[in-house]
């Protein structure tokens, strides 16, 4: 490792570490705009100038790989006045937005200039103008401001995968630009903003809107997919105002899908905040009382075997605790969290799960992909994919329908033929497989949630099994889930108990004399219309139209809960701002319904939930851990039908009810999924 001396202070580094790390590694603050240690070194800001012994100018650290006996100085005059000079070039055609641009308060061109640069400019001139560009309903451009930093180049080329943004002509005339003006098409085009080092690329939804001073912060996680994003909610009263990343290295890294940052309008358009129950066949507002009273005349005689519950996707697992203690006091065998009807559940915790974890995935040479879209089902996800690829040496097949994810995909086939060719090693990815050191297989839920998705997780398990996917160290079966509440469901056991029926039999028309819905709006409803249906929720979406009881309940940035990401980590969600109206969390909801009908559940604070929590299933106590799932035989083998896997997701930006909700998410569906073939440009709407 290269030893070099910093300041007179004598630092070793790893090799292939740049100069710039080196300083940062000796515990020098080197200023930067281009540089980003998770995109391709530019060098082309020459913010990070340092002087080097030996060299006749100052020299690029980002750019300068460490070498041994360098010597290294941050702090002299020359620097300084190179840091002053690159300032005041930059500041040229800067215009003087900072009282009405969006970055103020958390811009890096004010901050260093501040510390490093001029007090005073030579320029008369007058300042460049650039026209602005039109790059879709999700980021807006103040393109005068931009300083070519290229940061939002690299990203959408090198992360994102959509090489959509570029560079065109030279020096003072250079512009970033789409080529042909049209919106970007990547799930993660968002974190272009974050990116910015000035007030160039904004959030179109967020801007003009607030200072970031004004805005309370709060850490917590997203529930738009089952990855388990780290984010950071900020909020302004009792409005969220805009959702950004947070650093979590092993899920999510600092990027966030769009879907995550945009969909936040959803969670104050068509939201329940009232409860109603039907009177003379008509919804009408009601007090809480009344709507409790209109629940237990309905279950008064009911035998427990005649009512259901059905668990939505973004149900939290406290939430769901008390569905199971409320299932258990009437005698209901029917519960059930999977909406889709996904074969999973069982004694087997490694047969639901992401097994390799999401940073696994930079340890595997060889992937498998079955009946899924990791592009729209986790954007993260397939970055993680995408940033292995580039690594080299990584082959990736698919089984099921043709997509761009952005990296090279070797089809092998459409459905469960090509499937049991492959287990059976008849296949030519076989050779793959067996020569990998570390192979891995993703399972969708589309496979799974079909009628023979039974045989499909069998047929799958025993791929694992024959091409050495499960060892010592290493486990290469993942399921990868959509739903932010399904794993945490399955890890409560909400599965039909024996003689309990599934979602599926419970919606069936006179199937059930009452069913509960939780957050349940991604299910057939169209056989609920003779069946007494209560539904507790955030929307008035799909759940609500069979109802007769609505009861509000809390959106996940209104409560404190725990959500189990896809890999099996439970993680905890804050309280960044409280219900609207007279809607409640959903686990008091529960209680306070337990209480009206007489039964017992002896859970009155949320500390007494989350220990009834830890005794059903101890490994959610330990946060933002993964609990070991031992491999073990799952899956019932059987006939497969013919169709191809599809996956499960069909429009990335309207999952679920608070998508569904969000203007923003609309206009984005019917620009890239409704209107897809049909060229977005031209216009700045």
């Amino acid at each position: 490792m290269p030893k070099l001396t910093i300041d007179g202070q004598e630092v070793e580094v790893p090799a292939g570490s740049t100069v710039l790390q080196a300083c940062e590694a000796a515990g020098r603050e080197i200023p930067v705009f281009c540089f980003h240690p998770r995109l391709n070194i530019a060098g082309n800001c020459r913010m990070c100038l340092v002087e080097m012994e030996k060299s006749p100018k100052p020299i690029a650290s980002c750019a300068m790989p460490a070498a041994d006996g360098m010597v290294i100085r941050t702090d002299t005059e020359q620097v300084h006045k190179a840091r002053k000079g690159v300032l005041e070039l930059l500041l040229i055609n800067h215009p003087l937005d900072c009282p009405i641009c969006d970055q103020g308060g958390e811009c890096d061109l004010q901050d260093l200039t501040l510390f490093y640069g001029p007090d005073h400019s030579r320029f008369k001139e007058n300042k460049r103008p650039v026209t602005d560009k039109y790059l879709g309903p999700l980021i807006s451009t103040h393109m005068t401001r931009c300083i070519h930093c290229t940061r939002c180049i690299r990203f959408i080329n090198e992360v994102a995968g959509v090489e959509e943004l570029g560079a065109c002509h030279r020096g003072e005339h250079m512009e970033i630009t789409t080529w042909v003006e049209k919106a970007l098409s990547s799930e993660l085009s968002g974190n272009i903003i974050d990116l910015c080092p000035v007030g160039a690329l904004n959030s179109k939804p967020y801007e003009y809107r607030a200072r970031t001073w004004e805005l309370r912060k709060t850490e917590s996680i997203d529930v738009m997919d089952a990855v388990g994003s780290n984010i950071r909610i900020d909020a302004r009263g009792s409005e969220v105002m805009r959702v950004l990343p947070r650093l979590h290295e092993d899920i999510n890294e600092e990027w966030i899908s769009d879907k995550t940052r945009f969909a936040y309008d959803g969670l104050k358009k068509r939201r329940l905040d009232v409860p109603f129950a039907k009177q003379d066949g008509r919804l009408g507002q009601v007090s809480w009382r009344d709507a409790f009273a209109a629940i237990k005349e309905r279950l008064d005689g009911v035998s427990g075997d005649r009512v259901g519950f059905v668990v939505g996707d973004l149900v939290d697992c406290e939430t769901m605790v008390l569905v199971k203690e409320l299932a258990a006091a009437l005698g209901s065998p029917h519960v059930d969290c999977r909406q889709d009807g996904a074969k999973l559940g069982g004694a087997a915790r490694g047969g639901h799960l992401f097994n390799t974890t999401i940073a696994g995935i930079e340890r595997a040479d060889a992937c498998l992909l079955i009946g899924t879209n990791p592009r729209h089902e986790a954007p993260l996800v397939n970055a993680r994919l995408r940033k292995r690829h580039r690594r080299g040496g990584f082959r990736v097949g698919r089984i099921g329908t043709p997509f761009d994810l952005t990296y090279p995909v070797t089809e092998l086939g459409a459905g469960a033929q090509t499937l049991a060719e492959l287990a059976d090693g008849q296949h030519s990815f076989a050779d793959v497989l067996e020569r990998a050191e570390r192979p891995m297989l993703i399972l969708g839920q589309g496979p799974l949630a079909r009628p023979d998705g039974a045989a499909a997780l069998a047929l799958a398990s025993r791929l694992a099994e024959r091409f050495g996917m499960i060892g010592e160290g290493w486990n290469g079966f993942n399921v990868l889930h959509t739903a932010a509440g399904r794993v945490g469901g399955l890890d409560l056991g909400l599965v039909p108990a024996a003689g309990g029926k599934t979602v599926a039999e419970m919606v069936a028309p006179g199937a059930l004399d009452v069913v509960f819905l939780i957050g349940a709006d991604e299910v057939d409803i169209s056989g609920l219309a003779d069946t007494f249906t209560v539904y507790l929720g955030t929307h008035g979406d799909r759940g609500v139209h069979a109802a007769d009881v609505i009861l509000p309940g809390a959106a996940y940035t209104e409560k404190h809960a725990t959500y189990v990401n896809t890999e099996g980590r439970p993680q905890r969600a804050k309280l960044a701002v409280f219900p609207p109206g007279e809607a409640k969390e959903d686990w008091k909801v529960l209680r306070a319904l337990a209480a009206a009908l007489g039964v017992e559940v002896k859970l009155d604070t949320l500390g007494q939930v989350r220990q009834r929590m830890a005794e059903l299933a101890p490994h959610l106590q330990r946060f933002d851990e993964i609990a070991a799932a031992p491999f073990e035989p799952f899956g019932t083998p059987g006939e497969m039908s013919a169709e191809p896997f599809a996956s499960c997701v069909t429009d990335f930006y309207l999952t679920n009810p608070i998508a569904r909700a969000s203007a923003v998410m609309q206009q984005c569906s019917e620009l890239f999924v409704q209107g897809a073939g049909r060229e977005a440009t031209g216009t700045h709407g």
